[in-house]
């Protein structure tokens, strides 16, 4: 028998990730690849975490999901509704996926099974945890759910097979999957990418009416800040395995804190730039491999401020940069600028 997490209040976090770390057992030793990430989520609230490729993204969401492989060893809390998901059975944990947490994949093409249909697959997704619905009744939440998410036609396409889909289509199917039993949590991992602009906007389009519509929170995981700028109500940025910078967007947007996340944005092009023909800033370097950091602040390699005996010497903890604003870095003072 499942225990499932009670109903929300108003003020409960739907869910609180504590000093969550994962370290992988490899036969060259233990490698941690995911350092000390916290993070709150409100209900209704979209949380955007960025960084780049191999910063740890897709794992802090695997690791909530509690889908790891078995040499990966989890440390930390990660709970949901009050109720703890590190240590938690594989039986409640299914319970959960799907229809409390619904995970969103970034690539549909692979997430989708190619010899079903995509209404079959979406009543399938509704069915694991709802067997009281007929046949025709699943049929007509599917295409109630594909009209939802914009698929032109639903009654017709929900005959269809995914390869009958365009790329955009695709992924609008597979948020209609994810949100099919209206779940309290919703984390879209790169749910945009390899989407040209204009299918982009169409599917966090999507995600907005979907979040409103459902009341469900939203983490949102991407590499492009222009999609945070315009979704998100709060941005985790992720550098090497750990975070570096926590707080409400504009807050981390035009009272940037650390290093990297103003790299990021000076990487971004500007339409209101006075110099159209001057390169776009690159942050030197490359991240490191999770068993290659160096010491100190992971960061100070590439970082054009860091100081010499201080940033590459002692390790660095998230310090307030202002009100609900965090930054890991030690030249950060209480107004979020240089110390």
């Amino acid at each position: 028998m499942t225990t499932s997490p009670p109903s929300p209040t108003a003020d409960e976090a739907v869910l609180e990730v504590e000093n969550l770390s994962v370290t992988f057992r490899t036969d060259a030793g233990p490698v941690e690849a995911l350092k000390g990430v916290s993070l709150r989520i409100a209900p209704g609230e979209a949380l955007g975490v960025v960084g780049e490729s191999g910063s740890g993204k897709s794992l802090t969401s695997a690791a909530i999901m509690g889908l790891l492989p078995a040499n990966a060893v989890v440390t930390g809390s990660v709970r949901f509704r009050g109720v703890e998901l590190i240590g938690a059975k594989e039986g409640d944990m299914r319970d959960l996926r799907g229809r409390r947490i619904a995970l969103i994949a970034q690539d549909a093409l692979t997430a989708l099974n190619p010899v079903h249909t995509v209404g079959s697959q979406i009543a399938e997704a509704i069915k694991v945890h709802d067997r009281s619905m007929s046949r025709t009744q699943l049929r007509e939440r599917a295409i109630d759910l594909l009209d939802m998410v914009g698929i032109p036609q639903p009654a017709s396409r929900v005959d269809n097979y995914p390869h009958e889909f365009s790329g955009g289509m695709r992924q609008r199917a597979l948020i209609a999957m994810g949100v099919a039993n209206e779940p309290d949590l919703v984390i879209a991992d790169e749910p945009t990418t390899a989407l040209d602009v204009t299918v982009q906007a169409q599917v966090l389009d999507v995600l907005e009416r979907i979040q409103e519509r459902t009341r469900s929170s939203l983490m949102l995981i991407t590499h492009d800040l222009g999609v945070v700028a315009g979704v998100a109500d709060r941005v985790l940025v992720m550098y090497s395995g750990s975070p570096v910078e926590d707080g409400d967007v504009d807050e981390v947007f035009y009272s940037t804190a650390h290093p990297y996340t103003r790299g990021l944005l000076a990487s971004l092009p500007r339409l209101d730039a006075r110099d159209r023909t001057q390169a776009l800033y690159r942050i030197p370097g490359f991240q490191p491999s999770p068993d290659q950091r160096p010491a100190g602040c992971p960061f100070h390699p590439r970082c054009d401020v860091a100081v010499a005996g201080l940033c590459d010497v002692e390790p660095v903890q998230m310090r307030t940069a202002g009100t609900g604003h965090l930054a890991a870095c030690h030249l950060v003072d209480a107004e979020g600028g240089p110390a």
